[in-house]
């Protein structure tokens, strides 16, 4: 495989050809094709593909998120992502960037959530000297748990006049980075609406939950690599050294290079990782839950 080969056979599959994904139908095959993306570019770049890129059907002059609210075209696109969200064909979720949002297709979403998510989901998070959740980020879980879905301006009305609004944005990012809660809707002049995950996907926690980290992330770097079709070591640990140590990543690779469901390949000068290109082994590298 040459460099142009590759690149060509990601611009196919992240429908940057032309191709682009605007109707419901098409973004939900868009987000199932690929398994997960990021709605807008970032710096520095991510091998992902984004949300916007297969909107637009290219990457010439995409906007990042602090321009995309210029952007004329901004509601069109929000309202075909808040119809994957309603319909759990996707998840939103801040798992880089909270500015920029994370979208993984339903199916895929239980792995992810076994690599973050809470065990024991329906026990209210607890401020601590060393908890991973303020004060005013459990105040605020208890009042989604109470009134969600619920969208942001209702919450500063409950959790009173002394709270502001980037506060609160604060705490609801704390409590969205461990999925403990999550976007469910936006309407206008109401903003986002959030609720308690557990509660909105019941199921696809459930799922999650009964996964172990290594099983999860080894069926993550299979759909990665069916997604970008191939990466070098260093890009892989790079993705998923945002949710687990990259320690835990190289033995996952290692342990799927030992397996034969993964194998080396020369792309120019590099030498990149790909699903093994026996269909015997790729069937079994991307489990039946995930494959496109």
């Amino acid at each position: 495989m040459t460099d142009q080969e590759l690149e060509e056979q990601r611009r196919q599959k992240w429908r940057l050809n032309g191709n682009p994904a605007r109707t419901f139908e098409d973004a939900r095959a868009f987000i199932e094709d690929v398994g997960f993306c990021l709605i807008y570019p970032m710096r520095p770049a991510l091998l992902a593909p984004t949300f916007i890129g297969a909107w637009s059907g290219s990457d010439e002059k995409l906007p990042n998120w602090r321009q995309a609210y210029s952007d004329p075209t901004a509601q069109e696109r929000t309202d075909l992502m808040v119809r994957l969200l309603r319909d759990r064909s996707a998840y939103e979720t801040n798992l880089f960037d909270e500015n920029n949002s994370f979208l993984v297709a339903g199916s895929v979403f239980p792995y992810f959530y076994a690599l973050v998510g809470e065990r024991n989901p329906k026990q209210p998070p607890q401020p601590a000297p060393r908890s991973q959740y303020s004060e005013l980020a459990c105040d605020a879980y208890e009042a989604v748990r109470r009134g969600g879905p619920i969208s942001k301006q209702k919450l500063l009305e409950t959790l009173g006049g002394g709270v502001s609004g980037p506060a609160l944005d604060k705490s609801l990012a704390e409590l969205w980075s461990k999925l403990r809660i999550t976007r469910v809707d936006y309407k206008a002049g109401e903003g986002a609406f959030w609720d308690v995950l557990y509660r909105w996907s019941p199921d696809a926690v459930r799922e999650g939950i009964g996964l172990s980290v290594p099983e999860a992330l080894s069926a993550l770097l299979s759909k990665y690599l069916d997604c970008v079709i191939a990466a070098e070591q260093g890009e892989l640990e790079s993705f998923f050294g945002n949710f687990v140590s990259r320690s835990r990543v190289k033995e996952a690779i290692h342990a799927l290079l030992a397996a034969r469901e993964l194998e080396f390949i020369y792309v120019g000068h590099r030498s990149l990782i790909q699903i093994t290109q026996v269909k015997t082994a790729a069937s079994r590298s991307v489990p039946e839950s995930i494959k496109h």
